[in-house]
């Protein structure tokens, strides 16, 4: 086991361009799961190609264990990647697969079977030795592919989205598989996915990536309820924080035409930065909804997901119930009025209706209207 430092790592693809990494300080602990998440073109993957030496690194370095990996060929730095594609050899049956790597790296044939076996042990693969990739389903060759890393037993596991070719239950279940068997294993890993849902519920830390840049690196919990910045905000959840710009006030901030009173040592914090607005952040689950006519911010459903045990209402603010009383009036899923909130499933709410929210003023969140800064 090893940890991984990336010390101001940078890759640039072409001369002049903007990097596709970008002077990435990111430091993973000896045995710590470190999931690298961002939408597209973020850099997540190239980081972790650089990591892997499968892209060069023009700037800075990666350390692994403390050894610079500028210049170290792939083959040489004790490494296991697992890809999307599981990438096995479909005239190979699952144990000689699993075996390759070692039969490659020139060990005897009864030691690559002992190891096999124990990494199919561990796997539930064990039944499934004699067997060719195209008679197993899309989980069972993810952990085929698992095993043929941690036969190897590598001091560092890099993982490229593995799960993206799974179905939606078969994700869930094999994640949480992943999960359990890194930390029983305790290898370094470092994990790649888009799914924000899935870097939430499986690493030890998440760094988020944008732009090739880090906007944040902390546990789940803190990216949750502490998020550096807005676009760090609006990433993370599911749906995602609502995000207002509005005006400020003497007392707080004045959202869709009603004042928020905010604390007075918030107020003097804004009251350093001389604006005249911020960006207001409020998670779905922070509303307290009432019937319409009821103090708070009036606003009308525009469409209800019930998931059974939660219920998602996604509506329209308004400044008076008048301005709601027009169809074609309403905003359907976007632009500054639109609101996200969580309720209890079942709640009798219906498309069409009008409410009264509330939000909770511990759970406020305030961003720099310019920079996105967490203020």
């Amino acid at each position: 086991m090893a940890d991984v430092v990336f010390d101001q790592a940078s890759r640039i693809y072409t001369a002049g361009a903007k990097p596709a990494v970008d002077r990435l300080d990111l430091t993973v602990s000896d045995g710590e799961f470190v999931v690298l998440v961002g939408p597209s073109g973020s850099g997540k993957s190239t980081a972790l190609r650089m990591l892997a030496g499968l892209e060069e690194i023009d700037g800075g370095s990666i350390r692994i264990d403390g050894e610079n990996m500028v210049g170290v060929s792939s083959k040489d730095r004790d490494i296991a990647m697992v890809f999307q594609n599981y990438a096995l050899y479909p005239n190979k049956t699952v144990g000689e697969n699993m075996a390759f790597p070692l039969k490659m790296a020139g060990v005897e044939k009864s030691a690559r079977a002992e190891k096999v076996r124990e990494a199919a042990a561990i796997l539930g693969l064990t039944d499934y030795l004699d067997r060719k990739p195209r008679a197993l389903s899309g989980g069972q060759r993810q952990r085929v592919a698992m095993g043929r890393a941690i036969v190897r037993e590598p001091r560092v596991f890099l993982m490229d989205e593995p799960l993206s070719n799974l179905d939606a239950k078969m994700r869930v279940s094999t994640r949480t598989e992943i999960a359990a068997l890194q930390r029983r294993l305790g290898v370094t890993t470092v994990y790649v996915t888009h799914d924000q849902v899935e870097a939430m519920t499986m690493g030890d830390r998440v760094a988020l990536l944008a732009d090739g840049k880090l906007q944040q690196f902390a546990t789940p919990a803190d990216l949750y309820d502490r998020p550096a910045n807005a676009f760090v905000a609006g990433f993370i959840g599911s749906p995602a924080m609502n995000l207002f710009t509005v005006p400020l006030t003497e007392r707080g901030v004045r959202l869709a035409g009603h004042e928020l009173a905010l604390p007075r040592d918030v107020r003097a914090t804004l009251g350093t930065h001389q604006i005249t607005e911020v960006t207001l952040g409020i998670r779905p689950e922070q509303w307290t909804v009432t019937d319409s006519g009821t103090e708070g911010i009036p606003a009308r459903v525009d469409v209800v997901e019930e998931l059974g045990s939660d219920a998602f209402l996604y509506g329209t603010l308004a400044e008076s119930t008048g301005d709601l009383s027009d169809d074609s009036a309403v905003l359907t899923g976007s632009g500054q009025d639109a609101v996200v909130v969580r309720t209890g499933g079942r709640s009798g709410t219906r498309r069409g209706d009008r409410i009264a929210l509330t939000p909770s003023v511990e759970g406020l969140h305030l961003f720099h209207p310019e920079s996105g800064e967490r203020l």
